[in-house]
């Protein structure tokens, strides 16, 4: 199976919200609902805003396998307003929004691809400071993904109905 990542555009939004409905239908299977919770993210207005806005302020990445949308991220300048009460990381960076993948694909190292490629992008644009963030809760094992992708632990923070957050940099 081969991996090609390109842009995305408006035409991958679809693809895209499947993807994060593929996540939340696996981690429901796991009792993992703290997350996303457990109806599919295409049907909360709140979050077709939020990937479509993202992509409008960034690039949105897709990676393919054998030619199918398996997984995407977007890459923009900043993170998202619900981190606004951190500091500032008084230097340019570059935040990642929404890498998901679809659960089909697990395992086959989509989500690892995208995120070097993001530090290949943001490395290629003279900065060095790639940045993200995620759910915190339960087992801790996405902030262990991103570890093991280079990441390290910064900021934590609480947001709505105590959904406990890690920020992770990475150094380019």
């Amino acid at each position: 199976m081969e991996i090609t990542i390109r842009e995305g555009g408006p035409d991958d939004v679809p693809a895209i919200l499947g993807m994060l409905d593929s996540c939340v239908e696996w981690l429901v299977a796991q009792g993992r609902t703290e997350q996303w919770g457990t109806e599919p993210l295409s049907r909360h207005g709140r979050t077709v805003e939020s990937v479509v806005g993202y992509m409008e302020e960034g690039v949105t990445y897709i990676a393919e396998i054998d030619g199918v949308p398996a997984a995407t991220l977007t890459l923009t300048d900043a993170p998202g307003g619900y981190l606004a009460h951190l500091a500032p990381p008084g230097e340019p960076e570059r935040y990642i929004h929404w890498l998901a993948s679809d659960r089909r694909y697990k395992g086959h190292g989509v989500g690892g691809a995208l995120l070097a490629h993001a530090a290949e992008e943001t490395r290629r644009a003279g900065i060095s400071l790639l940045r993200v963030d995620c759910y915190a809760g339960q087992d801790g094992r996405l902030v262990r993904y991103y570890e093991d992708n280079g990441f390290t632990r910064t900021e934590t923070y609480v947001g709505g109905g105590d959904w406990r957050g890690q920020v992770l940099a990475r150094r380019l």
